[in-house]
C-alpha cells in the first residue's frame, strides 16, 4: 500500500508539473508586432547608380594613418553632397575633423530629443596578393545579375547611402520630422573611430545633446541560425562586448637547450594558457542572450518553445546546450582566445622571456579588474605578470520602450516575415562612442546575410543583392517614419 501511494503521488506530482509547464508553453505569447504593408515606391535605377559609384572611392582605413589616402575621401565627401542636393539643400552639415559628417535635420517640435541614424564610409583594404580573386574588382561597383559587387557593399556604405537615399526620398516628399534627426557618419570606424564616431559624440556632449537613440549597424536577418526557428530572425544589438587584451609574461634564467629545466618560460605560458581553456569563464543565460530566446520562444517549433517556455526550470540544460557551440557559448560566457605567441630567437637557446596575448570578449556586467582576477587566480603561478587593459561592455538599451519597438516595426513592415529580436554583438561598432549621449543604442544592418556573406564582409568578393539593398532603404524611410508619428 506504501508504495502504490508514493506511485500515485509521483504520478500526481508529474501531472501538476506537465500541467504547469504546459500551460506555460501554450500561453506565451508573441512579441512581434504586425507588419504594416510599405507602399515606398524607391527610384532603383538612381539609387543603384548612386550606390555603384559610392563604391569606387577608395575611402580605406589603414592603421597607420599616414597611408589613408585622403583625396578618396574628399572625392567621397563631394559626390555625396551632388547626388543627394536635397539632403544639402535642407539639413545643416558640418564635418568633423574634416572628414566626419553630421547632417542635422530640425524637426517641428524641439523640444523632444532627437534620434540618431549612424554609419560609416570608410572600408578595410584588400589582401595583398587577393586582388585577381574578386570576380570584379573590389571597387568597381560592378551590377550585374542582380547583385552589386565592391568593397563596402555590406560594411557599411550601404548605410550611410541606404540613409542618404531614404532622406532625399522622404524630403522631396513633403515628410516632415516632429524631432530632430541627426545622421553621423564616420570615417575611421575599421580602426577604432576615435576620429570619426568618438570625436562626433564628444562635440555633440559638448554641447548638450542627448539622443532618445542611436541606430548604428551591426545584426542582420539570418536564416537558420537560431535553434527551433523556422522564420528568417533579426537580430538587433542592444549592447556590443567589451574587448579586452590580457598579456602573460615571464622573465628568468635561459640557458643552452641541452640541459633545460623541468619547466621552461614557454613550458609554463603554455600551461597557464591551457588551465584558461580548460577552466573558461562561467557561461550564464542572462543580459542580451536572454532577452534573445525571450523573443524567439513564442515562434519556436514547440518542443523547442516547451523548454524555453519553462526557461527558469530547464535553464542549467539550457546553458549546457549552448556552451557546446561556440557562437551560442559567446552568447552567454566572456570568451578567451590566445591569439600571440612570443618567445625564443634561436632553435638550441631557451629564451629569457615569454609572451602571450589574449583577446577577451567581456560580456555585459564583467569588469576588467574581475577578469584579470579571475585570470591570475586561474593560472595560479606567482612568476607570470597578469596585464589586461581595453574597454567594458558597452551599457545594455531597453527592449521595452517605443525606441526597440520603433526598429522592430520598421523591419517587420519591409521584412514581413522575419522574427525581430535582441541580441548581444560580439564585434565592436562606432556605437559604444554614442553610448554617452544616447539613452538606448541599437545596432541593426537591415539585411538579410548568409553565413558566407559574414566572410566576405572583410575578405574576398563582398557584394550585395539588388533587392537587399532597396529593402534597407525601405526600412530607413520606415524608422524615420515610425519615430515621428
Amino acid at each position: 500500500m506504501k508504495f502504490k501511494r508514493i506511485v500515485v503521488i509521483l504520478i500526481a506530482l508529474l501531472v501538476v508539473f506537465l500541467g504547469f509547464t504546459l500551460t506555460n508553453s501554450f500561453l506565451i505569447a508573441s512579441k512581434q508586432p504586425a507588419p504594416v504593408p510599405n507602399n515606398v515606391v524607391i527610384n532603383e535605377e538612381v539609387a543603384i547608380k548612386n550606390f555603384s559609384e559610392s563604391l569606387t572611392y577608395k575611402t580605406i582605413s589603414y592603421q597607420d594613418r599616414e597611408q589613408f589616402e585622403l583625396q578618396e575621401f574628399d572625392r567621397f565627401i563631394a559626390f555625396l553632397k551632388e547626388h543627394y542636393p536635397t539632403v544639402n539643400q535642407k539639413l545643416d552639415l558640418e564635418i568633423i575633423n574634416d572628414y566626419g559628417l553630421v547632417y542635422k535635420w530640425s524637426g517641428t517640435n524641439p523640444n523632444e530629443k532627437p534620434i540618431g541614424l549612424t554609419s560609416h564610409y570608410d572600408v578595410v583594404p584588400i589582401l595583398s596578393g587577393t586582388e585577381s580573386n574578386w570576380e570584379f574588382n573590389a571597387f568597381s561597383g560592378t551590377v550585374k545579375d542582380g547583385f552589386i559587387w565592391g568593397r563596402g557593399t555590406l560594411d557599411d556604405k550601404i548605410g550611410v547611402i541606404g540613409i542618404l537615399e531614404a532622406a532625399e526620398y522622404l524630403l522631396i516628399d513633403g515628410f516632415k520630422p516632429s524631432k530632430d534627426i541627426y545622421f553621423m557618419f564616420g570615417f575611421d570606424e575599421e580602426i577604432g573611430g576615435e576620429l570619426g564616431a568618438k570625436a562626433i559624440a564628444d562635440t555633440l556632449k559638448q554641447r548638450g545633446i542627448q539622443f532618445d537613440f542611436i541606430l548604428d549597424e551591426g545584426g542582420a536577418i539570418v536564416e537558420n541560425m537560431v535553434p527551433g526557428v523556422n522564420q528568417p530572425v533579426g537580430v538587433v544589438g542592444i549592447s556590443e562586448k567589451g574587448s579586452a587584451t590580457a598579456t602573460l609574461s615571464i622573465q628568468g634564467s635561459g640557458g643552452h637547450s641541452s640541459q633545460p629545466k623541468n619547466q621552461t618560460n614557454i613550458g609554463r605560458i603554455a600551461s597557464a594558457i591551457s588551465k584558461l581553456e580548460e577552466t573558461q569563464f562561467d557561461g550564464e543565460l542572462r543580459g542580451p542572450g536572454n532577452d534573445l530566446f525571450e523573443f524567439v520562444a513564442p515562434e519556436m517549433s514547440f518542443g523547442m518553445k516547451y523548454v524555453f517556455a519553462n526557461k527558469l526550470l530547464f535553464k542549467p540544460i539550457i546553458e549546457q546546450i549552448l556552451l557546446q557551440e561556440p557562437a551560442t557559448a559567446a552568447l552567454i560566457r566572456t570568451t578567451i582566445a590566445p591569439t600571440i605567441f612570443q618567445a625564443g630567437e634561436q632553435y638550441n637557446a631557451l629564451p629569457e622571456e615569454a609572451h602571450a596575448t589574449i583577446n577577451l570578449r567581456l560580456m555585459p556586467g564583467d569588469s576588467l579588474e574581475e577578469v584579470e582576477e579571475f585570470i591570475v587566480n586561474t593560472i595560479d603561478d606567482e612568476e607570470i605578470t597578469v596585464e589586461v587593459t581595453g574597454s567594458e561592455a558597452s551599457s545594455v538599451s531597453s527592449t521595452d520602450g517605443p525606441q526597440f519597438k520603433a526598429i522592430q516595426q520598421a523591419a517587420r513592415n519591409v521584412y514581413n516575415d522575419t522574427i525581430i529580436a535582441p541580441y548581444l554583438m560580439f564585434a565592436g561598432s562606432d556605437a559604444k562612442h554614442y553610448d554617452s549621449i544616447a539613452d538606448n543604442t541599437y545596432r541593426f544592418l537591415p539585411v538579410q546575410i548568409t553565413s558566407d556573406d559574414l566572410n566576405r564582409m572583410h575578405g574576398t568578393n563582398e557584394h550585395i543583392s539588388i533587392e537587399n539593398f532597396i529593402s534597407a532603404i525601405k526600412f530607413y524611410i520606415e524608422v524615420i517614419k515610425v519615430t515621428n508619428q
